[in-house]
This record gives C-alpha cells, sequence and structure tokens, in this order.
C-alpha cells in the first residue's frame, strides 16, 4: 500500500481494517512517533520546529505557522496547516481521516482531534472508520477541547474548553459544554449578535 493509496481509502471514509492497512498504518505510526519525539525531547527553535512538522506531514508549513510542544500525532501524513495557525502544549492529532486547520487558527492546550471511530458491534470492534475534521479560518478552539471525526467548523467560530464536538458548527458561532451545542452568534466584531 502505497501514502496515496492510503489517503485515497481514507478520503473514501472506507473502513481501515485487513493485514496490508495494518501494516501500512503500524509503519507510519512508528515514523510519526520518530518525527514527535524529536520534536518534543528537546528545545527547538520555530523554524526547526516547522521544518520537523514538514517532515511529520510530508509537505512544507507555512513560515507563519507557530508551535509550542509537546504536539502528538499518531500519522501526520493527513494534517493540513493554513498560514497564521498556532498550535499551544499538548495537543493531539489522530489523523488518518484527515485534520485541515484554516489559516488563523487558534488552538489551545490539550486539544485533542480524533478522525476515526470504532464499530460498535463487538466482533467489528477492532475496525476503525475514518472521516476528516476541518476548521475553517479563524477558528478558536479552547484548552482541552476534543473535536471528533467527520465535524466541519466554520469560519470565526469558537469552541469553548473542555468540549466536545461532535456535530458541524456553523460559522460565527460559540459552542460549549458535552456534547457541544450553540452558546451564542457572534458578528464580525466578536459581539453577540441579536438576530
Amino acid at each position: 500500500m502505497t501514502l496515496d493509496d492510503f489517503l485515497q481509502h481514507a478520503a473514501a471514509r472506507k473502513p481501515l481494517c485487513g493485514p496490508e492497512i495494518g501494516r501500512f498504518m503500524d509503519e507510519m505510526s512508528d515514523e510519526a512517533r520518530r518525527i514527535t519525539c524529536q520534536l518534543n525531547n528537546v528545545y527547538h527553535t520555530q523554524d526547526e520546529i516547522r521544518d520537523l512538522l514538514a517532515q511529520l506531514t510530508g509537505r512544507p508549513v507555512p513560515a507563519t505557522v507557530r508551535v509550542f510542544p509537546p504536539l502528538y500525532a499518531d500519522f501526520g501524513k493527513n494534517l493540513h496547516l493554513g498560514n497564521e495557525v498556532f498550535i499551544n502544549a499538548c495537543c493531539h492529532f489522530q489523523d488518518h481521516g484527515g485534520v485541515t486547520l484554516g489559516d488563523g487558527c487558534q488552538i489551545g492546550h490539550g486539544v485533542v482531534f480524533a478522525t476515526l471511530n470504532h464499530n460498535l458491534a463487538p466482533q467489528e470492534r477492532k475496525t476503525t472508520c475514518p472521516a476528516p475534521i476541518i476548521l475553517g479560518r479563524n477558528v478558536w478552539v479552547g484548552a482541552n477541547a476534543t473535536i471528533l471525526q467527520g465535524v466541519t467548523i466554520g469560519d470565526n467560530a469558537v469552541v469553548a474548553a473542555g468540549a466536545v464536538v461532535t456535530k458541524d458548527v456553523a460559522p460565527n458561532t460559540v459552542v460549549g459544554g458535552v456534547p457541544a451545542r450553540v452558546i451564542r452568534i457572534i458578528d464580525d466584531n466578536g459581539k453577540p449578535d441579536n438576530r
């Protein structure tokens, strides 16, 4: 299996099962852990961090991206970072299904992006199913939030600290809670929209 084969399989949201996919995921996980261990276990400048992130993702990382390690990823090659993205310490990216952070996203401490889910049927529990997580522009995710598979968060939305986001979030919306629910709608200046 090649990386392109896997990415196409994941983009089609097909179950991740079978020995060939299992071997490929193990190899990619080993590579991601090797790179994140390098990233997390010694001080690096932001330029060095971006170089390591480029190795992790397999593509150039914009010069405006800033990350405060540690950062954890169990795949890496399906993580896409826009311009002026900031990722605070202790974030976890399970990016097999794809994680896209749009331009200007601000990610708080300890945020989890989980693009895989297990089947509920006990006999199929080891099979995982991928779905992408997509954040639009200028999304702010508060500390210790969890974003689950298949969720799209619109431009300028805010996810409150500790929220568990299970459904799409509209642009200019603040959500919070477990599961996350709409708290308010905001205008372009960050003020409550009184519609």
